[in-house]
């Protein structure tokens, strides 16, 4: 079965593993999820992530962190999708709840968080938002 968005999935992975206290969760491998996955763990919404090879297929392991028994991501859903792409300029980036989560955007120069997008001063596509 071939897969049309491998964002989309990813974060319904992530959503469900949290849901049920999972440690650890393999996602699909793509570049663009690698650089999600470090703007996850530099922000601080998991623990740790790891490319790894299972059942012949490449995939990434992430270490999800939980604030004692509550998940570090209370939300995490995805904005852009395949049927309808959500763009934004420089001035169109705004926080997210005040800036207690973070929107990843997909720019000219690579996925910055909207606030070091905002500080660059450049627009994109709007990705996903973290909370």
């Amino acid at each position: 079965m071939s897969r049309t968005d491998l964002t989309s999935d990813a974060f319904t992975m992530i959503r469900n593993a949290q849901d049920i206290r999972a440690e650890e969760v393999a996602i699909p491998f793509s570049s663009m999820m690698l650089k999600i996955c470090d703007i996850l763990k530099v922000e601080g919404y998991i623990e740790n992530y790891k490319e790894m090879e299972i059942d012949a297929h490449k995939k990434i392991k992430v270490y999800l962190r939980y604030n004692g028994k509550k998940p570090a991501i209370t939300k995490i859903q995805k904005v852009s999708k395949p049927g309808r792409r959500v763009y934004a300029g420089k001035k169109d980036i705004h926080s997210v709840l005040r800036g207690h989560g973070i929107k990843i955007v997909s720019t000219s120069q690579g996925l910055y968080t909207d606030r070091q997008a905002r500080e660059k001063g450049i627009g994109g596509e709007v990705l996903g938002m973290v909370w």
